[in-house]
């Protein structure tokens, strides 16, 4: 009675999978030292294919259902070991179960920057990355080609090939596609659809198939993109000449918060720099140029209220303008400097002026602030005759 329970205990009369892990493609149904006894139950679930390899070469592929393991059912595996008709001997065979569900979530992107050519930005460097899913649609042709004999085979063991397969069509079709680097983000879909067109031969050779692919970024290098994000600023800037008079005022009025009392005249210093730099249209690369303007000096020190002027209302910031001069523009002047000037005559109420702000050049009786300083001049001197000889 032992031994007839010793036999019966080398016959296997079940076989199934039932797979608890996430990862695991292909499982091998252990059958070291036993045998499958003939007509014993297969059963074979929805997600999941059962490969029978015997004597090492695929004999039959079971899809998903409840099978006798008779030689009606198993014509391949009946040809193969010469069975003849009702043979009822036990045999032996290898059984791989492979999960046919859909692996996602998988990873791919660019180890190197790929070189491409920008129609407006020239030779650019790109990289770019995603996601994909992956099925196995023919087991045989994945155990032949991919498993082989190992006993466990999970998807990390095939991504990095397919990763291989994908960075190489990818490259070649991002190089070859023309899409400008700023319109890539819309036409990320199109994209990935064209390159699971180009690798789908190459996948299914594997057995496998691709049913889900997405690139989720394509990004340039990070010195591009901060160039990129300066000339969007300077777009959103627009007219230079009103961001230089906010300039001058942000600069001011930070200055005139700081302690002590060189903060206001230290404010009005830089607003004025900044504004003739961005009014005057001292900045000259790819989004335009200016003329420059001749590099401001600090005008030479007057006294408070010099004969002839005006002074302006206490705590005003003095305004500087540039004067043309002998056909040239020199300056900027303060008030102050522009009276010593008028007094050497060499500023006229005919003379062009210009500040950060104003609407091109006018003439100084034009402009109500210097007008004054024309109101205030003394008269000629009235003519006195000589006195008469003495005798």
């Amino acid at each position: 009675m032992a031994i007839l329970d010793f036999l019966t205990g080398e016959f296997i009369d079940v076989i199934e999978w039932t797979d608890n892990t996430r990862d695991t493609m292909v499982w091998r149904y252990e059958t070291r030292g036993n045998a499958i006894k003939y007509g014993a139950k297969l059963t074979v679930r929805e997600g999941q294919a059962a490969v029978f390899v015997h004597e090492g070469q695929i004999a039959d592929v079971f899809g998903p259902g409840l099978y006798m393991l008779e030689t009606n059912n198993m014509p391949v595996l009946t040809r193969l070991q010469h069975w003849d008709h009702g043979f009822r001997s036990p045999f032996k065979s290898e059984i791989y179960f492979v999960s046919t569900t859909r692996f996602g979530d998988l990873k791919w992107g660019t180890r190197n920057p790929i070189i491409a050519r920008d129609p407006e930005f020239g030779a650019v460097r790109l990289r770019a990355f995603g996601t994909y899913a992956m099925r196995v649609t023919d087991p045989a042709r994945f155990i032949a080609e991919i498993v082989g004999t190992d006993g466990e085979f999970t998807s990390d063991e095939i991504t990095f090939q397919l990763r291989n397969v994908i960075i190489e069509a990818f490259s070649r079709l991002i190089a070859a596609s023309g899409i400008p680097v700023l319109d890539m983000a819309a036409n990320t879909r199109a994209l990935g659809e064209m390159v699971v067109k180009a690798i789908q031969p190459t996948v299914a050779q594997y057995g496998l198939t691709l049913p889900e692919f997405y690139v989720e970024n394509i990004s340039l290098p990070d010195e591009v993109e901060k160039m990129l994000d300066k000339r969007t600023s300077m777009g959103i800037v627009g007219d230079q000449n009103r961001f230089g008079q906010y300039a001058q005022a942000e600069a001011m009025l930070n200055a005139s918060t700081q302690p002590g009392g060189m903060g206001a005249g230290l404010g009005a210093g830089m607003g004025a720099a900044i504004g003739m730099g961005m009014g005057g249209g001292m900045i000259r690369g790819p989004w335009g140029a200016a003329p420059a303007p001749v590099p401001a000096q600090p005008p030479a020190l007057a006294p408070p209220n010099p004969p002839g002027m005006i002074a302006p209302p206490s705590g005003a910031p003095d305004i500087l303008w540039h004067v043309a001069m002998d056909g040239q523009a020199s300056g900027p002047y303060g008030r102050a400097h522009l009276g010593r000037l008028m007094n050497e005559g060499r500023f006229t109420r005919d003379t062009l002026v210009w500040t950060p702000g104003q609407d091109g050049w006018r003439r100084a009786d034009e402009v109500p602030v210097l007008a004054q300083l024309f109101t205030v001049q003394p008269p000629p001197l009235p003519l006195v005759p000589p006195p008469a000889p003495q005798d």
